[in-house]
């Protein structure tokens, strides 16, 4: 990703580092993990390329991954708890990875099923729309320190698809993405950018 700062009405999407569940390819919603040692590298390396931008609003989910990474980019005095920036609710499916899921449903796919005991597509989408209506009040430029399927829903609902539509945008740990706007319609500026 370049180095150029957002212009009025971007949101830029940052994904939290590394964690132990996130290498194995566990799903990890509710479980409150810290980042590895690599994941902490990860978001330090954030630091320097975010130093210079502004930002009027700084959104982090109230799980410890999402704000140990914006703590480390340096935003930590900037930030605000967003409750419905969490990750998805995995409910039967927490802690798994999606190996272990298809040997009992072998055409399993969270943005199209969910999660027994857990979040549907549908109720992801609410978040993620709420989230989106507080930026767009908001205005200005703004950071988002979430997770890898809260924020591919966000993608998907920023640009007018359907919460399943996240299965689109593969989103690596501790990478950049921008949400942004084409003549006044919603658009991505950017996705998936590593940070080095």
């Amino acid at each position: 990703m370049s180095t150029r700062s957002l212009s009025y009405g971007e949101v830029l999407l940052i994904r939290h580092g590394e964690t132990d569940w996130s290498l194995t390819g566990r799903h990890t919603g509710n479980t409150d993990l810290p980042l590895t040692a690599r994941g902490e590298l990860e978001a330090l390396t954030l630091a320097p390329l975010l130093a210079g931008w502004q930002f009027d609003l700084v959104l982090v989910s109230p799980l410890k991954r999402a704000q140990r990474t914006c703590d480390l980019a340096g935003l930590a005095g900037d930030r605000s708890i967003e409750p419905d920036l969490r990750e998805w609710d995995y409910g039967a499916y927490e802690g798994l990875t999606s190996d272990e899921i298809h040997r009992d449903v072998p055409d399993w796919l969270v943005f199209r099923d969910g999660c027994p005991h857990g979040e549907s597509p549908e109720q992801v989408g609410v978040r993620a729309d709420r989230v989106i209506g507080r930026i767009q009040k908001n205005g200005g430029r703004v950071a988002v320190f979430a997770h890898g399927h809260i924020l591919r829903v966000m993608a998907a609902r920023w640009i007018g698809l359907a919460p399943f539509h996240g299965c689109h945008f593969l989103l690596d740990t501790a990478t950049l993405s921008v949400l942004s706007s084409y003549h006044d319609q919603p658009a991505l500026n950017c996705w998936n950018a590593a940070i080095h």
